[in-house]
Formats: C-alpha cells, structure tokens, sequence
C-alpha cells in the first residue's frame, strides 16, 4: 500500500491527502448544489434542478421512515449534505490516483513530511495524494463523532427525561451495557463505512496490476463501486436519521 503525507503542526500530525481530499468533495458538493439553484424554474427546470429536487425528496423519505416528517424536517439539510458529501467523497478514489516518489523526508510550505507507512524503497516511499477521503478511517470518524455529538446533544435538549432514563431501562442494572451501545454506534458508523471504500479501492490497485487483463474486471469493478458508494451514503443518512430519532422522539410520539 501506498504511504500518505503527514506533517508534524503543533504537535498533530495532519495527513495532507486527507485534508486536500475533504476539501475537493466540499468544493463538488458546493458547485453542485449552486449549479441546481442557479436558474430555479417552475415551468421549464433544469436537469440539475430536477435531480436536485429528486435528491431532497428521497432525503425527506429517508428522515420520514425513521420519525415523523414534521418532527424531522429541520433534519433534511442535515441529511442531504451527508448523503452528498459522503456520496462525493465515496467514488472520488475510482477514477485515478495522484501518486509521488519521494525521499523519506521531504518538506512541503517549510513543513516536514512525513509517510505514515514503511518505505517501499530504500529512502524513497510512494505517497497517495489523490484518492476517496472516506477511505480514510480518520475522516469517517471524524463524520461519525459530530453524528455522536449531535444526537446525545439533541436528546439532552430535546428529550431529557426520557432520553436519561432509557440508560437504566428495562433495569438499572443495564446501565453499563446501554453506555456501551451508545458508545459502538459511532464506532459502527465509522468502520462500516471506511471499510467498505478502503477495501473497495485496495481492490482497484491489486487489479491494476494485472496489466491488460484486469481491464474488464476493472470496468466491472468500479460500475459495481459506484452502486456501493451510493449504498454507504444512504446506510450513513438513514443511521443517523434513526440515531437522531431514538434520543430525541419518545416511544409513545411515535
């Protein structure tokens, strides 16, 4: 596997490809959705208004299966800039990848880099600067914490009682067991996600090296990479959409 660029910033290390990646899938998503709203038309839309519209319509089913859309209607931009960016970001890695040979240590705007992973070649490494940003597991953690934090926030606002008494029931001795259930969601969230793309795209690289013969399992590969691209974002939204709910609706509102 190929090394990623990291540079030493105040004590953190920062993978450069990662953060050059999340900001080309912000920049898609933004030009797309101003593309869809530049010519709004009620008698003569657009394409990319028509699939716009068809996206935020399948966002409100997604929030409308898992509460009621009238609860869940300040949830929908939050659904729909997940399914769009995590989408984006999911088939970023298939079409090509940007790869550098460098030394061991290199500098880049007065920083030192760094590769995260053993040398492929004496001093010199290959480092991926191109590729999906959710096959990163760094990333898709950092998506699956703001979703963490978001839902106990919403519960605690929204939901007090019932969503601290859900910790000591059916008994309080369940306590420790619904802190771990709470605790493995975002964990799930994370591992599901970036396993699914990493693996996907380790599987790219080893039919590349096929040569001539990997080319029709390539083709194959990625139409198949993009329908789960496709899966993982809306198994990420509908997730959230249900985690959101269970902290902030009680049964009997259901």
């Amino acid at each position: 596997m190929h090394s990623a660029p990291v540079i030493n910033l105040g004590g953190f290390n920062l993978d450069l490809s990662a953060i050059f990646m999340l900001l080309v899938s912000s920049l898609i998503v933004f030009v797309l959705c101003r593309l869809a709203v530049s010519n709004l038309s009620v008698e003569n839309p657009s394409k990319m208004q028509n699939f716009m519209e068809w996206v935020v319509e399948f966002v409100q089913g997604i929030v409308g299966s898992a509460m009621d859309l009238k609860k869940g209607k300040p949830y929908i931009s939050l659904g729909l800039t997940l399914i769009l960016f995590i989408f984006v970001s999911n088939l970023l890695g298939l079409p090509f990848s940007i790869i550098t040979e460098t030394h061991k240590e290199e500098t880049f705007l007065g920083f030192i880099i760094e590769a995260t992973r053993g040398l492929s070649d004496g001093n010199h490494v290959e480092l991926l600067w191109w590729k999906s940003p959710t096959a990163d597991v760094s990333v898709t953690a950092g998506l699956a914490i703001i979703v963490f934090i978001l839902m106990n926030y919403l519960g605690l606002k929204l939901n007090r009682k019932h969503y601290l008494k859900h910790y000591i029931e059916p008994y309080p001795f369940f306590l420790p067991l619904n802190i771990i259930e709470n605790l493995a969601k975002p964990v799930a969230l994370a591992i599901r996600l970036f396993a699914n793309i990493f693996a996907g795209e380790v599987l790219i690289t080893v039919i590349l090296k096929m040569g001539f013969l990997g080319i029709p399992f390539l083709a194959v590969w990625q139409g198949f990479s993009i329908f789960v691209g496709a899966l993982q974002a809306f198994i990420f939204t509908i997730l959230t959409m249900v985690y959101i709910a269970q902290t902030t609706i009680h049964e009997e509102d259901h």
